[in-house]
């Protein structure tokens, strides 16, 4: 099979540690839950992601380099 998280295309999935997520939502005034969802069969997630965990998703952007946005692990 194919392993589709490794694509060039994906971009980066990464899980957030505790301390840095609290850092992130108080940042951004905001609770863990109204963070966007993603489904935790998604492929491109990493292996070790639980529901309940946050994801920080890095990708290439055109106007600011790299863009960065978190998701919730959800069933």
């Amino acid at each position: 099979m194919v392993d589709v998280s490794q694509h060039e295309l994906v971009p980066e999935h990464t899980v957030l540690e505790e301390e840095t997520l609290e850092e992130v939502l108080s940042e951004y005034n905001i609770d863990r839950t109204d963070l966007p969802k993603i489904k935790r069969n998604d492929p491109a997630l990493p292996d070790e992601a639980e529901v309940g965990d946050v994801i920080k998703i890095v990708r290439d952007s055109r106007t600011t380099d790299q863009a960065v946005v978190y998701r919730l692990v959800v069933e």
